[in-house]
């Protein structure tokens, strides 16, 4: 089998082993449908038809692959194989019956062996017509398909494309901010010669270190990020202790999922630089994670501030958290905003792990 299987890809015009088989079966059919027309026995009608069968087949692929060089570009592929097709049955039809017959001498001289050639032509005409005709159309709807799934799998790499290069230019949008604010938070303390700036630098330095390689991290999970979160929210803490507390509440099981990388710190700093900083009372940060019916996943980032004031509008940090996470887990994927009483806001990011952008 590995022999034949090599020979057909050094010689593509030679028929396959699928199309052997079943060139085989309906030469069998035919042989058993035509058999009391020509009134001989069973298994010389069936070797007779066989050999007419597989001439047909290969003049089928020899002329679905090779084009004759004066042959004009215009004449359809179907009507050259189909043609080709026909126009060698009555040559492989004569050919086995000369064999019947031992020679060409004999042949003409035996009436009932040319009454025979001429119902077999027909047949082999007939047939042979039908199943080329058959069998492209059917490589034409192969051909179709395999070409759709060939778009299809260059539009979805297309896609993905765009898709991450959407997620590094957000991505790049919201560290800068992140940075630039932390670093105005340790100047503020250095400037009011606070005793927690040493503290709060060296904390940052050490977040720092744990976060610049994760920034560009395509494969960072919610664990990672919760990582970063408690180490912002600590370095919060020492600036304000007496203003901010904070806990942490995300499900294990939710760990390990895959989640873009800075997406939920953004929404615990604007809790910090929105809710609890312009309170004049502080407040509590709370952020959490479950997963519910039909897997759908919640997160969320829920402070005691001051809330949304009448004038509030959605900054540049929540539209790129709704944009990678939607880029990350589909449109389906959305962020809502809820009033919380007395005061304070909670933004829950609601997604299912296992859809596709």
């Amino acid at each position: 089998m590995k022999t034949v299987t090599t020979l057909i890809q050094r010689w593509p015009a030679l028929p396959g082993p699928r199309q052997i088989v079943v060139v085989l079966i309906i030469s069998l059919l035919i042989a058993w449908v035509t058999t009391p027309i020509f009134q001989s026995p069973f298994w010389l009608v069936l070797r007779r038809t066989t050999f007419i069968a597989m001439v047909m087949l290969l003049a089928f692929t020899v002329s679905g692959t090779w084009r004759l060089l004066w042959m004009p570009r215009w004449i359809p592929r179907w009507l050259v194989r189909v043609t080709a097709v026909c126009f060698l049955a009555p040559f492989a039809s004569l050919a086995a019956y000369v064999a019947i017959a031992g020679n060409f001498v004999n042949f003409i001289k035996a009436n009932n062996l040319l009454s025979g050639f001429a119902t077999s032509t027909i047949f082999a005409l007939f047939f042979g017509s039908i199943v080329a005709v058959a069998a492209i159309k059917r490589e034409d709807k192969q051909r179709d398909r395999a070409d759709r799934l060939q778009l299809e799998l260059e539009k979805n790499a297309l896609e993905r494309e765009v898709l991450d290069a959407r997620l590094r230019l957000l991505q790049a949008q919201i560290e800068p901010h992140f940075l630039f604010n932390t670093l105005a938070n340790v100047q503020a303390l250095v400037e009011a010669g606070s005793d927690n700036a040493a503290p709060v630098l060296r904390h940052l330095i050490a977040y720092l270190r744990a976060a610049m390689p994760r920034l560009s991290d395509a494969d960072a999970t919610l664990e990672n990020e919760m990582q970063l979160v408690s180490a912002y929210l600590e370095i919060m803490h020492m600036r304000m202790p007496d203003r901010l507390q904070f806990e942490l509440r995300v499900a294990p099981e939710l760990r390990s999922l895959r989640f873009p990388a800075m997406a939920l710190l953004t929404l615990v700093e604007n809790a910090v630089r929105h809710g609890i900083d312009p309170s004049t009372e502080g407040g509590s940060i709370e952020v959490g994670g479950k997963q519910g019916a039909s897997k759908i996943v919640t997160l969320w980032v829920a402070d005691t501030g001051i809330g949304m004031t009448e004038t509030a509008v959605p900054g540049t940090g929540l539209a790129n958290v709704k944009a990678r996470l939607q880029a990350c887990f589909g449109k389906d994927a959305r962020v809502d905003l809820h009033e919380q009483a007395p005061h304070g806001l909670r933004v829950e990011l609601i997604f299912h792990p296992g859809a596709k952008a």
